[in-house]
């Protein structure tokens, strides 16, 4: 496997800011939330993640990493898919719910979530090995 630092260095910075400065939900009176206010849990697993990553990055673990890295990516994906159904269905009623994702709407910070996660996750790749006749060491 083949590493790009500068590119993996890039998504541990942009995962890590956007996890704690962007605004991922817009609520009113409140104003804009961050990864932390949407839900605890939700913080807690894309910083584990992203600890995981940075671990297996500095012990030079890269199919770990890649694995990883994968499982943030999907993790960002699957969360923000889960976040926008937890708004259009939170309390089953459909008049309740409605006016609810009229009032909640998603924010920017998304985007550089999952661009981050996806810059880990491209940051290492399979090399191909290339079918070479060496000569046979006797």
């Amino acid at each position: 496997m083949r590493l790009y630092k500068p590119l993996a260095y890039l998504g541990f910075i942009v995962v890590f800011l956007a996890a704690i400065f962007c605004p991922f939900l817009k609520v009113p009176i409140k104003g804009n939330w961050n990864l932390y206010q949407v839900d605890f849990s939700l913080y807690v697993i894309t910083n584990g993640l992203l600890g995981l990553s940075v671990l297996f990055f500095f012990i030079r673990k890269l199919a770990a990493f890649r694995f990883v890295a994968a499982a943030l990516f999907i993790w960002t994906i699957l969360s923000l898919i889960l976040v926008y159904l937890q708004i259009n269905n939170y309390f089953g009623i459909k008049l309740i719910d409605g006016l609810l994702a009229k009032t909640l709407h998603l924010k920017w910070g998304w985007v550089p979530l999952i661009l981050g996660a996806l810059l880990l996750f491209i940051s290492v790749r399979k090399t191909k090995h290339s079918n070479i006749n060496k000569p046979e060491v006797k």
